[in-house]
């Protein structure tokens, strides 16, 4: 009876890097732009979330380095307590503004905003609906909750109507990313939209976390995308993708921030965000909000990309967002074309199951307004060859 005995037994990470094709935890060395140096090698960068490309603009370094100087390097304390900064104040403020909705909270954290905001909303006796591709994250938020959780197929909004009727008593919340991580699909929102207003003890719940910067007017997101910002009842969001840092938020009507802010644990047992990190997000939203051409210049690389992937003939799945998949099938296989893509100059990032179902393995590529004209042929170049030697790449 050894707790340990699991961990000993344990060699699925140990075949993979055996057979020389481990994909995980690559150490970067450096980075500039669209391109990295990992194990001494320059990649141009195709498995990020730095979708405008912000990391490395010397106006948010900046505003990061001036804040540290202000601040320190830490709030050594929760929010709730001692490390509560006039920045998160004013950057709750702004996130409210530029999503449209009258009150935000920011926690440490994307996967905390998550877990903290859901699992204290709902409770015994109501209920969760939650789509069945949303992020670890959201799954984490729901079992902590004391809510019934229910599951209900990806976008598949009849199977939801049914499933509403079949659990007719409790209040409700459904949740839903804006757009799926690994895939890139939108969420059906027009759809669950017309639920909630057929249901009234219905509330909407919308992750934006990779659909900040990549859709909607300015960047704003997938409830802004459709004209549907009133009907959705809290946007979160995470600072580490658009957002050029770390952490997360959630906006709504004040009363709910206000019992989100005294009731979540994630954020009341969690260290404050450091100063360096919400000042850097305030500069990206000075820079959304003053320079529209990073979004345009993010589209413009997304449609050449999608176009070119298609023009090759590569198995893509459908995407209308900054991520766009690969479809390869086999788990192995998929670490192999990483691999392979690695040595050719590419970082790109394998998709496995559970993240995706057995046998459906997928290369995540995604897209930056920061990729450059050549850098964006160069990752055709390379898929191009790659395709001749491995024909299921391609549609059949």
């Amino acid at each position: 009876m050894d707790l340990f005995k699991k961990c000993y037994e344990y060699d699925q990470s140990k075949m993979i890097k055996a057979a020389g094709v481990y994909p995980y935890f690559c150490p970067i060395e450096e980075s500039h732009g669209s391109w990295v140096r990992c194990r001494g090698k320059k990649l141009v960068m195709i498995g990020s979330n730095n979708y405008l490309g912000l990391t490395h603009d010397p106006r948010v370094k900046e505003a990061a380095i001036e804040a540290t100087r202000r601040f320190g390097t830490g709030c050594t304390g929760s929010r709730f307590l001692n490390g509560n900064l006039t920045l998160h104040e004013e950057l709750e403020q702004r996130l409210a503004r530029f999503v449209g909705k009258p009150a935000a909270l920011v926690f440490s954290t994307g996967f905390l905003t998550n877990l903290g905001a859901i699992s204290c909303l709902a409770n015994e006796g109501e209920f969760i609906f939650s789509d069945s591709e949303n992020h670890a994250s959201i799954i984490s938020g729901c079992s902590a909750s004391k809510a019934k959780v229910i599951r209900y197929g990806h976008n598949n909004m009849p199977e939801m109507v049914e499933k509403l009727k079949q659990n007719a008593n409790g209040a409700v919340l459904v949740v839903t990313d804006g757009v799926f991580s690994m895939t890139g699909n939108i969420a059906d929102l027009p759809g669950l939209v017309k639920i909630k207003k057929n249901n009234p003890r219905v509330r909407l719940y919308v992750d934006d976390a990779h659909s900040f910067g990549v859709l909607g007017n300015g960047g704003r997101g997938t409830s802004d995308h459709f004209g549907l910002t009133e009907e959705v009842d809290l946007i979160m969001g995470t600072f580490s993708k658009t957002f050029a840092s770390i952490g997360g938020f959630v906006a709504s009507e004040p009363d709910v921030i206000e019992f989100i802010r005294h009731k979540a644990r994630a954020l009341i047992f969690s260290a404050a965000a450091p100063a360096a990190s919400v000042a850097a997000v305030l500069k990206c939203l000075d820079i959304m909000e003053s320079e529209p051409e990073h979004v345009e210049q993010l589209r413009k690389n997304t449609k050449k990309m999608t176009k070119g992937f298609e023009s090759l003939g590569i198995n893509i799945l459908p995407s209308k967002t900054a991520i766009i998949p690969v479809h390869v099938g086999e788990d192995l296989m998929s670490f192999k074309l990483v691999h392979e893509l690695f040595e050719r100059g590419l970082f790109a990032t394998p998709v496995i199951y559970p993240a995706v179902p057995p046998g459906d393995s997928l290369i995540r590529t995604s897209y930056m307004a920061s990729h450059t004209e050549d850098d964006l042929n160069f990752v055709l170049d390379v898929f191009s060859d790659l395709a001749k030697e491995y024909p299921f790449l391609k549609r059949g």
